[in-house]
């Protein structure tokens, strides 16, 4: 009797099930990144992580499409708008570490769980898609949660504040720059433009004032793990995405933020602030309905 190996179990589990799996390892690694982050902010700056981060990334990208006999996909076309979108998302990543560094771990999460929401709003300036009514509610009810976990008036607006919700402005512009380059560039010509252009713009600005800082002992763990995770993340969610739809899919992320509320408890003794849970829940469930809205509007055309 020949015996089965793990791998035959694994493929023998629904689809949607495999799927929940490789998002747990996205949930998993964006906390990790998160910590990392912090803890390497500790003796790098932004740009300084981001330089490290990038030349990891380069790196992968590459031996990537080297060993998977991709290297004639990478193109020369459309460097403008990679340019715009790596300029986006360098500035968003930037402000999100900056974020991470300075105010609570859990603030950061619900703030960056609004990026689809500000995609809805920049995607029919740019890409022609319809306004529709369902996605009106689902603005509203976002920036509802935002306004909630931000409080203007209220609290202090801080630096960090501010970068967050700055960040979740830049991921969703540099989202729609994607969904317009996809169409014509294969992803790892995405990527290999996104890492080289962006460690191109890190160790201009790391290095302009002549104190760029090498990672000591200490420090270089968490460059490693935050150079895997944020691999991981996207390689995890990816996976994800081609067994199960978004609708299915998405909803296992937003366990990051009840997990950085504990993490954040734990690690930092970050109080779990009621203001952050219900606005980031409100956040939560904008999300959802504008998954579950697209989902609909998809299976209709």
């Amino acid at each position: 009797m020949k015996l089965k190996g793990p791998s035959g179990f694994i493929e023998r589990l629904p689809p949607s099930f495999r799927a929940g799996v490789w998002m747990s390892g996205t949930v998993i690694s964006f906390t990790c990144m998160a910590v990392a982050g912090r803890e390497a902010s500790f003796e790098l700056d932004t740009f300084e992580l981001m330089t490290y981060r990038s030349f990891a990334g380069f790196v992968i990208v590459l031996s990537l499409a080297g060993l998977t006999g991709r290297l004639n996909r990478i193109a020369f076309s459309n460097l403008r708008l990679h340019a715009t979108r790596n300029v986006l998302h360098f500035a968003a990543t930037n402000l999100w570490f900056y974020a991470v560094a300075t105010i609570p771990l859990a603030q950061v999460f619900a703030f960056e769980f609004s990026t689809p929401i500000w995609a809805a709003i920049l995607a029919p300036l740019f890409l022609n898609e319809r306004i529709t009514v369902s996605r009106i509610v689902t603005l509203a009810v976002g920036f509802l949660g935002i306004m909630i976990v931000a409080r203007p008036g209220i609290i202090e607006f801080s630096p960090g504040l501010h970068a967050a919700m700055l960040c979740a402005v830049g991921f969703a512009g540099s989202a729609v720059a994607t969904r317009m380059l996809v169409r014509h560039a294969d992803v790892i010509s995405v990527l290999f433009w996104m890492t080289s252009m962006q460690f191109a713009f890190a160790i201009v600005l790391a290095g302009h004032d002549g104190d760029f800082v090498l990672p000591s002992r200490a420090t270089a763990l968490p460059l490693i793990v935050v150079s895997i995770a944020g691999v991981a993340a996207h390689y995890c969610l990816t996976s994800a995405l081609r067994l199960a739809p978004a609708v299915v899919v998405m909803p296992f992320d937003f366990v990051r933020l009840p997990l950085i509320m504990v993490v954040g408890l734990l690690l930092y003794s970050e109080a779990i602030d009621s203001f952050t849970v219900v606005g980031g829940l409100i956040i939560l469930t904008a999300n959802y309905l504008n998954i579950r809205n697209e989902a609909r509007t998809h299976s209709r055309t």
